[in-house]
Order: structure tokens, then sequence, then C-alpha cells
């Protein structure tokens, strides 16, 4: 088979959009993309279009991509992110062979231009039910790092909700707040297992400036002075996916409390107000995903406010020699 090989461009996201769909039909991971979802993602200031993503075309049908990430910061590894998609009907050694070589050698480029002092690795994520990508990246010699677990609840069955704390007020989230939240973000996620700084331009793209972010179902709990965020649950509505299933679903993106904090209850009682909102508002599910090995112990927060796992990812690391 002669395929031909070129980066993405932002045109080519409609048929991007027919590759995930016809993977999806063979390993349902419950991800619906649209052509403007993914000129999003692809749009990201962490990811250069020309120099970072790959694809191969079988005449006019796009049978895979490749996209690596650069991350905006290295501590200590510059933890670069793979992600890819092979056509179902295309899956071959020869497709595996030139995905894995062009995200080292294209990972090496990537990392001499941002952070040529600090060990690179190799990130990526793999759905239990995506077996051949699996074996690809075992079988190149990425190792099973982490479990990532996604949740859904039921907003027609969640538990009580318990009581927010009356020293702390809450607010809907405000582009005001978009400096605070970023803090925030960056303070309590600075021990997670492969999370890094986030910059104030990939903060606004991916999260708080992104077309599916509810700022109406983000809530804040700030400081008695409001001049810090000392909890935070963010939430998006991911459109495609309730065109797709007829359920509508609200993604929490975020959750996070202050680290003197932890311990109360606050995650829980913040992200219980926001199912209780979420309802009212007409949303019948909402989900998110959690590292099971979480240092906050967060797993627990979620099943008591009613989240159960659906499906599971896993985490591979390589390390790349530069």
């Amino acid at each position: 088979m002669s395929l031909t090989w070129r980066p993405l461009t932002l045109d080519d996201m409609p048929r991007l959009a027919e590759t995930f769909a016809a993977a999806e039909l063979v390993d349902p991971i419950h991800e619906h993309h649209s052509a403007e979802d993914l000129a999003e993602v692809m749009s990201s200031p962490n990811v250069d279009l020309p120099t970072a993503t790959t694809s191969a075309w079988d005449g006019e049908t796009l049978v895979a991509y490749g996209l690596l990430r650069r991350r905006d910061a290295a501590n200590p590894a510059h933890m670069v992110r793979v992600e890819t998609l092979v056509h179902p009907e295309y899956r071959d050694d020869a497709i595996a062979a030139h995905l894995t070589a062009w995200f080292e050698e294209t990972g090496k480029e990537i990392h001499a231009k941002s952070f040529p002092d600090a060990p690179l690795e190799l990130h990526a994520a793999t759905n239990t039910r995506q077996r051949w990508l699996t074996d690809v990246l075992v079988g190149s010699g990425y190792a099973h790092a982490r479990w990532i677990v996604d949740m859904r609840a039921d907003l027609g069955a969640i538990p009580p909700v318990k009581p927010l704390p009356e020293e702390f007020p809450l607010v809907a989230y405000d582009e005001k707040y978009e400096e605070l939240t970023l803090r925030s973000r960056n303070e309590t996620f600075a021990d997670h297992w492969g999370s890094t700084e986030q910059s104030p331009e990939a903060w606004r793209h991916l999260v708080v400036g992104g077309k599916d972010f509810q700022p109406d179902l983000s809530f804040l709990l700030l400081s008695p002075s409001r001049d810090r965020v000392v909890a935070m649950v963010l939430s998006v509505f991911f459109a495609s996916d309730a065109a797709a299933t007829g359920v509508k679903d609200l993604y929490v993106s975020h959750v996070a409390t202050d680290a003197g904090l932890r311990g109360r209850g606050i995650a829980g009682a913040l992200l219980g107000h926001t199912l209780v909102e979420a309802k009212a508002k007409g949303f019948q599910r909402a989900s998110l995903n959690v590292d099971q090995d979480n240092s906050h112990r967060a797993l627990g927060v979620y099943e008591r406010v009613g989240f159960s796992e659906y499906q599971r990812w896993a985490g591979y690391v390589k390390p790349v020699p530069t």
C-alpha cells in the first residue's frame, strides 16, 4: 500500500473527524468529534501544525494522524504529549513503524527548541478498548505508568449535597478571575503525575476561553479577601457528544482545592453544588476523569458525590535520549 504522508492543515479537519468516527465504531471510547472541535485542538498554542503533526492519506481518505504537543514547562522532564489514531482498515506494521519513528525524531526536534537541557519523555494514553494502539506503543518501548479512570454521575440520582463553607465567597466563573484560576490550577496540580505548569495562553485557549467552556456551571470559592481562588470546579459541554448520544453530559475538566484546606470536604461540596446546578439547567449526566493513584485521594471524593467508573485509560511513557 502506498500512502502519502504530510503535516495536517486546518482544512483537513472534516476528514479527520470522519477517521475518528470510523475508529469509534470499532473501538468505542465514547468520544465524538466535529471538525470544529478538532480545529480548536489543532489551533492550540502548544501545537505547531507544520512541524508537530503528520498524517497519512490514501487518495482523499485520511487514514492516520500523529500529533506532538509540547509542554509549557519541564519539571524536571519535558513530557511531550503523543496523540494519534489510525483508521481500523489501515492498521498494519508499516504504518505503526512510521508513526512511532516519527514520534521520536520529531519529539527530539521539538524538545531541542524548547527545553534542550531537560530529559525528554514521550507520554501517550490508550483506552483499554484500543488494543492495537496499546500493542504498538508497548512494542516500541513505551512502559505502562498510570491508570486514568473515566467516571460518570447520573444527575437524577446524586447524593445529598453537603453545605459549602460560609467563610469563602461562592462565585460563578468570570473573566476577571482568569489569572486567579490559573494560579490556583498551577499550584494545586503541581504534584499531579504528568502535570506541568500551564501558560496563560494555553489556559485561555484550552480551558477558560474554549468554545465549550461553561462559565455559568463553573464555580469558585474565593478567599475572604477575594484575592485568591481557594477551590474551583470548571465545566465543559461537548455538543458533539450530545448530538451523537442524545445525552446532555457536563464534563468536569478541573477540580482543585488549596493544599491547606484539603480534608475538609470542600471539593466534594463544591462539586456537589455544581451537579445540582447542572441538573437544574437540564443536564442528565456529569463526567470527569481522575488518576487512580491521585495523591489527594480524589477518586474517593468523586465516588462520594455520585460518580462511578465506566472506562479506563492507560498512561504510557517512553524516555528518549537526546
